[in-house]
């Protein structure tokens, strides 16, 4: 069981008084958009508020300066580097920062900086943590050995029971070593409450929303995976006719996909009422301007930030009946499953969503926030992580105790966590 933020702190906290402020240096490749970006930069500040010390090593990116702002320090090294020589470098650059900061724990949160952490622990007193965001495709035996980069923590942190299982089946890791820790979400600010007016209107006139309209939004970067087509292909079969709808996110590519994209619409009729946007910086006012948001992934999402984001906002969702979505949404309460590729099947859920009246919409929301109110703040993926973090802490303390006292220092391994519900 995840525990309370409280409890946690306090936990963590020992560790402070004992001694020393633990010092935790998160290692990802660069911090710009992305659910995995937004981790780190919960995670720094946790810390901080914690009483530990935060390092974050990335090669920069425009939410670098959230990290210093929060308390947390920030050394830009190229850590998003697939060169080989590159990464052989960085061996030796993150063990100086390890040795020169007295670094704890090492928290590798992605595959590339994790070749170089892994190696850059060998010699130090730190220990190591990694984190399971995504299941990669294995493709063949070099693929398999680049993504074993990221199970090869002391403790893995998988984001959800679907990614554990996939640890477990293609990277043989012992599950008394995985963590099962859910993302979460800012409350303060993924709240219907916490939207201006002004913020809905500056939105709407800067992605040229007619009035009346309802909303369609599927937010996510711009990649065939994420379904986009599919989602188009469901619009066509709509029996409402009078809809909007945005594409909101950045480009994966160099224009290529968004190119084809936009002559996919134009194919289908559906000029005028598909336009694709690009990021946006104020995701909750995108939502509130939304009367359904979609996530139609075609490869199951890890965990799936959209799906919590859209239910503590009390949008209608529909998303696809696999991977982390199965974690988070409750099947015909807070949200439609569908399954992937099924165009029927979209349009149908996509029908119910929009022919929604006010009462059913409202009750639809209650029950949606509230389910991520209990099981997905940022809260609860803050403490599960420090506890992930204390876990070592208390066993590196126990190793410097004595050997009749050591046992009782020693906290018993705990397996995943229950499944949500």
């Amino acid at each position: 069981m995840i525990m309370s933020q409280d409890v946690i702190s306090t936990a963590f906290c020992d560790f402070v008084t004992h001694a020393r402020p633990p010092v935790i240096m998160q290692v990802i490749p660069a911090l710009n958009s992305g659910g995995v970006e937004q981790g780190v930069v919960d995670l720094n500040a946790a810390i901080v508020k914690a009483g530990g010390r935060s390092i974050v090593v990335s090669s920069g990116g425009r939410r670098a300066r959230e990290i210093v702002k929060a308390g947390g320090t920030h050394i830009t090294l190229p850590v998003d580097s697939k060169n080989p020589l590159t990464m052989a470098r960085n061996i030796l650059r993150l063990r100086k920062v390890i040795r020169d900061n007295n670094v704890d724990i090492v928290h590798a949160c992605s595959r590339a900086p994790a070749w170089s952490a892994g190696r850059a622990v060998q010699g130090t007193s730190a220990r190591y943590v990694t984190s399971v965001h995504a299941a990669h495709k294995i493709t063949g035996a070099l693929k398999r050995l680049y993504n074993s980069s990221i199970a090869k923590g002391e403790r893995v942190i998988a984001v959800s029971h679907f990614l554990a299982d996939y640890l477990e089946n293609n990277y043989q890791v012992d599950p008394a070593n995985i963590r099962v820790v859910h993302r979460g979400v800012a409350l303060e600010k993924f709240h219907p409450n916490s939207v201006t007016p002004d913020r809905l209107i500056k939105v709407a006139r800067q992605w040229r929303v007619p009035d009346g309209a309802p909303v369609i939004t599927l937010p996510a970067r711009l990649t065939r995976a994420k379904g986009h087509m599919f989602l188009i292909d469901a619009l066509q079969q709509l029996p409402q006719k009078d809809f909007f709808c945005l594409f909101v996110g950045s480009d994966a590519g160099k224009g290529h996909y968004r190119k084809e994209l936009e002559t996919y619409i134009e194919k289908s009729g559906l000029a005028g009422k598909v336009r694709i946007v690009s990021h946006c910086d104020d995701m909750p006012a995108a939502y509130m301007l939304s009367t359904v948001v979609v996530s139609p992934s075609l490869e199951p999402e890890g965990f799936g930030r959209i799906a919590i984001e859209a239910q503590a906002m009390g949008r209608p969702l529909i998303t696809t009946d696999h991977g982390g979505s199965r974690e988070t949404v409750l099947r015909d309460e807070t949200g439609w499953l569908v399954a992937p590729g099924d165009v029927q099947g979209l349009a149908k859920a996509l029908s119910e969503a929009l022919s929604l009246d006010a009462g059913q919409r409202a009750r639809l929301a209650t029950r949606a926030m509230s389910h991520i109110s209990a099981h997905f703040t940022n809260e609860n993926m803050c403490a599960g992580t420090l506890d992930v973090y204390a876990e070592l802490l208390q066993s590196s303390a126990a190793r410097a105790l004595p050997s009749n006292d050591s046992q009782k220092a020693l906290p018993k391994a705990r397996g995943k966590n229950k499944a949500v519900g």
